[in-house]
Parts: C-alpha cells; structure tokens; sequence
C-alpha cells in the first residue's frame, strides 16, 4: 500500500500537469510553443458562451458572457501570432536555404562555363586527328575514353545546374506564397483587435449605464423588450420588412437611408438576432441626423457596433461611440417640434404609444412637415401627412454628436 501511495504522488506531482485542462480564465497562454495550450484554451471559451446560454438572463450572465468572448478573442489573437511567428521562421529558413541553393547554382555554373571553354577546344580535334596524334592503338582508346568521361560529366554538371535553378525557383514560390500568407494573417489579427476592442467596450458601456447593479439591468431589458415588441407591431401592421435596393439619397439636407435597404438590412443590430431591416428606424434616424451634421455614419456602422446596445437586445443606447464619433440621444416632449425646427434643426419623431416607429423631422414647409421615413420605400421628403397624423407623434428624440 505504502508503494501504492508513492506511485500516485509521483503521477500528480510529475504527471499530473501535463493532464490539466486549460480554462476560459485569465490571460490566455502565448507563444509560438504554446499552440496546443491556445486550442484548448479557445475551445473552452466557447464551451463557455454556448452553456452560458442557458443561464438565467441577469447582469451577472451577461458580463460573464461577455468575459468569455474577450477572452475567446484574446486567445484568438495570440492564436494568429503564434501563425505569424511559425511562418515567419518557415520564410527565415527557407531564405537561407535559397542562399545556398543560389551559392551552389552560381558555383556550377562557373564550372560548366569552364566545362563548355574546355568542350569547345576539344571539339576541333576530331577522331582522325586524335588517332594520327596517338602513339598507339592503348593511347587512342585511353584518350577517347576520357573523352567520353568528360563528356559524361560535362552532362551532369549541366543536369545538377538544372535541377538547382528548378530547386531555386521552388523555393522563391514558397517564399512568396509564406510572404502573403503573413499579409493575411496581420489582417486577420487586426480584425480580431478590432473586434476585442469593440467587446471591451461594450462590457464598459455595460457597467457604466447599470453601476454593476441587477436592479438598473433588469429595467433596461424590460423597456428593451416593450420597445422592441412596439417595432415588431409596427412592421407587421405595414406587410413585413422586404429588403430593398438603391434606396439611399443624398441632397443639400443630407442623405436619407432606408432600414431595409440590401447594404444593411440584414445585419443583427449590436450582434442580435433583430435586423435593422425590421428593428432599425431609430438606428437609419439616427445616421440621417449624423449626414444632415456632416457626419460620416451609415446605419451599417451603428448596426455593427456591440457597443451601442444593451446586449443581446438590439436596444440602442441613449449615449455611445461609433467611427470615433460620440452620438449623444436626448428625450424631449412633443411640443418642442415647432420651436426646433424653426431653429432651423431636424428632430428624431417616435410615433404611436410605444413608440411603435421613428422618422426624421426634416423641416417644416409652410404647414406641411416634410419627413424622411426609414421604413417606407423611397420615403424621402415625404409630406407627414402621406402616410401619419401630427398626432401621431409621441415623443421628439435630438440628437448631437461630438
């Protein structure tokens, strides 16, 4: 028994971290000798997110989830280098062995250049010439002999020469093919820091707007889930959201995007399973006021920001950064829409209880309001009245950006 027991403890102290499983937790492992440790550590942050899922949605989920995707991401990246690094040491081998191939190819080609000097003084003596100039009939076979050897061998520095100028340009092509397979791989890690990026501000913007606190959390989802369902009727009392194409205009005002158009309608808002094409009024709003101030954000840059969402929702924040710009929203009552555009600014409109919708306000026309509508085909600077009531308005959003 006593031997027993000292087996195991040999097995866990010696052999037992050679069996430790790699956790989705802290900073994952680095290094070009680590790829194995990196796999496993990628594969259990996805393992993670995936039974994460069927967690109860709180605040404490959301940021653990959210973690896991960091760290996914961060394993992700570290993953790439490692490629980086193990093909730049395949392109720093292979340099050096072209080195040598082009050293021993300049090498034979001096002796075959030598090789054909020599060749072409012994072809002007001819079979006849050589016999009459041998002693005998031993000198004239030993001397055709060599003859015959040099010309052997002259034939294989010339099929050596060959097959190291073949080698040469093999292992060019492999040189440049690795070349562009480490432009591909930079590009790819520059997404994925992209994309962490974008991850760690969305955890940031998380706790900033909940303090950490399960209360705030839980009220956000809920007027998440009453905003969305208000879209949601929206939409489905006017045929559904059918994508559209070539709906953008641009004119002194600005442009108007249209949430179905094909160049955005499909994306999930913040990375959700709500297309803008349905859920992304207020999001296509949102970017007219942003051309209408000479600022460059298309619906699809809003759309594709995690940031600017309440997880998982596609519920856009009153207050978030997209292309280096800040998009700030303001609620105000509905009676501000004369004064307001009077002065010359456009206003975001919410329409019906929920509000159900959102136009832009462009301006008002003697006493027409003109609109630019994200939902309807072709539903710039469109007369209120085309299609709503002024009663229909519910509530003004203004927009700044900074």
């Amino acid at each position: 028994m006593k031997h027993l027991l000292l087996v195991l403890l040999f097995i866990f102290l010696f052999l037992g971290p050679a069996f430790a499983a790699v956790d989705c937790e802290g900073t994952p492992p680095s290094g070009s000798d680590k790829v194995g440790e990196i796999n496993e550590y990628i594969e259990s942050c996805a393992k993670k997110i995936s039974s994460l899922k069927n967690e109860q949605n709180s605040l404490k989920q959301v940021l653990a989830t959210i973690t896991s995707k960091i760290n996914l991401t961060q394993g992700q990246i570290n993953q790439t280098d490692a490629q980086i690094k193990a093909v730049e040491k395949e392109i720093e081998v292979l340099g050096g062995v072209i080195d040598k191939v082009n050293e021993s190819a300049s090498l034979l080609s001096k002796i075959y250049i030598a090789r054909v000097q020599e060749s072409y003084r012994r072809a002007r003596t001819n079979q006849e010439n050589l016999f009459f100039s041998s002693s005998d009939f031993s000198d004239y076979f030993s001397r055709l002999k060599y003859l015959n050897t040099v010309k052997s061998k002259d034939q294989l520095i010339l099929a050596e020469l060959e097959k190291s100028r073949q080698d040469y340009d093999s292992r060019r092509t492999s040189k440049q093919e690795k070349q562009k397979e480490i432009e591909t791989l930079k590009k790819k890690m520059l997404e994925q820091k992209r994309s962490l990026d974008a991850q760690q501000k969305e955890k940031q913007n998380l706790l900033n707007i909940t303090a950490n606190d399960e209360k705030k959390y839980q009220k956000l989802q809920s007027d998440a889930k009453a905003q969305l369902a208000a879209i949601r009727r929206f939409v489905s009392n006017n045929g559904g959201a059918t994508i559209l194409k070539d709906q953008t205009k641009c004119d002194s005002w600005g442009c108007y995007y249209n949430q179905r158009d094909s160049q955005w309608g499909n994306i999930g808002l913040g990375g959700s399973s709500y297309s803008t094409a349905e859920y992304g009024c207020l999001v296509n709003s949102i970017s007219m006021m942003a051309s209408h101030a000479g600022k460059n954000i298309k619906p699809g840059d809003i759309a594709g920001s995690a940031s600017a969402f309440v997880p998982g929702t596609g519920y856009i924040l009153h207050s978030f950064t997209v292309n280096g710009i800040g998009v700030s929203i303001t609620s105000v009552s509905k009676d501000k829409l004369d004064s307001e555009l009077n002065a010359g600014r456009s206003v975001i409109a919410g329409l019906y209880g929920g509000p159900d919708h959102f136009i832009v306000i462009v301006k008002k026309d003697g006493d027409k309001y003109i609109m630019h509508d994200p939902f309807l085909e072709n539903g710039s600077n469109r007369p209120l009245t085309d299609k709503y009531q002024l009663s229909d308005i519910s509530s003004l959003r203004l927009v700044s950006f900074n």
